[in-house]
């Protein structure tokens, strides 16, 4: 009976520790705007990365990216969902991470 109450209780902080982990993700959304669709794209998606690894974050998941061709220049936005697994980074804008 006492190794079930232990078992139990090992059992209980697993999940509450795995339900803990997973509290902190979010939607990461950025912006990237470019002369052509290609150059919107790559900021969109490359300003992404940076953007979650200097919050501490680890994408999660597929990065979603769509775009809008306007007159003169394209605009893509991309998304994904990034949990935190350590402390923020010192970032300048969306490109510079130390």
């Amino acid at each position: 009976m006492r190794s079930f109450k232990l078992g139990l209780a090992a059992a209980t902080v697993l999940c509450a520790l795995a339900t803990s982990a997973h509290a902190d993700c979010r939607k990461v959304q950025t912006m990237g705007q470019g002369l052509t669709h290609g150059i919107a794209e790559l900021f969109a998606t490359k300003g992404l990365a940076n953007t979650i690894y200097g919050q501490g974050r680890v994408g999660k998941g597929p990065v979603t990216t769509t775009c809008d061709d306007g007159a003169g220049m394209t605009t893509c936005h991309s998304s994904q969902t990034a949990c935190k697994v350590t402390s923020e980074k010192p970032c300048i804008g969306a490109w510079l991470c130390f």
